[in-house]
């Protein structure tokens, strides 16, 4: 087959339809938006939710409730099975060695440590908030806690 002799399927493409060229081409005066009315005017569209110029749902219901969302902590966890396979013994585990090491994203963010595994390496803490589990398990291990509420565990979420 020559690239001379390609064309399209029949039914593949089709006529485009010309509006609002006279009566004769069927598509005159109303150009296919009937007679009168919101739709027939140029920019003629609605928003969603719009009823007619009733007063909408969403304006007639009352605001309820409250969103804890722009207030929320957003906490990095990491697990001590996580701390045991990335840090050394006698190494000091905080934001920027965490990141380092690709367990936390943010250096700055708020971090707090999770008992999830054991430790058995003695390590230093420097983070937000450690379970009260882990920081047994820390302490255990010969290791130390510190955060900035005074060295003491932040025990709950």
């Amino acid at each position: 087959m020559a690239d001379f002799n390609l064309h399209a399927p029949e039914g593949a493409t089709k006529k485009r339809r010309r509006i609002g060229r006279g009566a004769g081409s069927g598509l005159g005066t109303t150009a296919g938006k009937g007679n009168k009315g919101q739709q027939s005017r140029s920019g003629g569209k609605t928003y969603p939710g719009f009823e007619g110029g009733q007063m909408p749902l969403y304006r007639r219901l009352p605001m309820r409730g409250f969103c804890n969302k722009p207030f929320a902590k957003e906490w990095q966890v990491v697990n001590l099975s996580q701390v045991e396979a990335k840090f050394a013994a006698g190494e000091l585990v905080d934001g920027p060695s965490l990141q380092a090491r690709g367990l936390v994203k943010k250096a700055s963010g708020l971090v707090k440590i999770l008992a999830g595994g054991d430790v058995s390496k003695a390590l230093t803490f420097q983070v937000d908030k450690v379970s009260a589990s882990a920081k047994a398990k820390i302490e255990k291990a010969g290791g130390k806690v510190e955060t900035p509420s005074g060295g003491e565990a932040a025990a709950g979420a």
